[in-house]
């Protein structure tokens, strides 16, 4: 029997990292890690040299697009509302950014203010602290860390196919949009689908399925994972491309 599929059910995350301020008054020791020291070529022949937790927490940075809210290496300019982690990535210590990162921060009911999803069901302990690793160590350039390029000029369905790894859609919604990343608190223990017959009973129209991106869907605190404000960070032609996509994938 096919599950009705409701707004109030999406409770995932299209990606996005968002740092909505500084968590005041969340108390942590700072803690001190071993490293291997990884080196390699950057674009312009230069050379870099970091850990291999930092240069993992890098990788992980791309892959869950945390650039595309705190802008590429945290340098910010993506929105007022999103603060440069290079900034405030010092100021921070190692227990207030693992509790950000996964327990989210603020619930804003303005789609146009974006606010830090809950990553703690999503991202593992090991990659919370090398993207810690990473801020702390100031962003430095990672060989190959950079965002997925986005083509345009092929078509809709094919930007939109490049905007859902860039967006980090892919981490919470799966490959092709076929769901199963667990959301165990949530009514439907799972993080849903964005194809099959219910999800396009209830998103039928173009406007609808870019009306739940742009306001998310807030389902509560950790550990529960919920649907950012995406109003505030991804333009309207770009819904449009990610509309065209979706709209590819499987029917029943």
């Amino acid at each position: 029997m096919a599950r009705a599929w409701t707004v109030a059910r999406l409770g995932a995350a299209l990606g996005g990292f968002l740092l909505a301020g500084m968590l005041a008054g969340c108390g942590g020791t700072k803690t001190v890690t071993k490293t291997v020291t990884v080196v390699g070529t950057v674009p312009n022949g230069g050379a870099t040299s970091v850990s291999a937790s930092i240069a993992a927490g890098a990788h992980d940075y791309t892959q869950f697009a945390c650039a595309q809210c705190h802008g590429e290496r945290g340098r910010g300019g993506v929105s007022t509302d999103v603060p440069a982690l290079t900034v405030i990535g010092k100021q921070l210590t190692v227990a207030q950014l693992k509790h950000i990162i996964n327990h989210g921060l603020g619930e804003s009911a303005n789609p146009k203010k974006p606010y830090m999803p809950v990553w703690g069901q999503v991202i593992s302990t090991h990659q919370v602290a090398d993207l810690v690793a990473y801020i702390r160590a100031g962003l430095p350039s990672v060989p190959g860390a950079t965002p997925t390029p986005v083509i345009t000029g092929q078509g809709p369905a094919v930007e939109g196919a490049l905007l859902y790894q860039r967006y980090g859609c892919v981490n919470c919604h799966g490959p092709n949009g076929l769901g199963g990343v667990p959301n165990p608190q949530s009514p439907d223990k799972a993080i849903p689908a964005l194809s099959g017959a219910d999800f396009f009973k209830e998103f039928n129209t173009d406007e609808k399925i870019i009306e739940i991106i742009r306001t998310g869907s807030v389902l509560g605190r950790a550990p529960i994972v919920s649907m950012p404000h995406w109003g505030g960070i991804i333009p309207d032609s770009q819904l449009r491309a990610l509309v065209a996509y979706i709209k590819t994938l499987k029917t029943s």
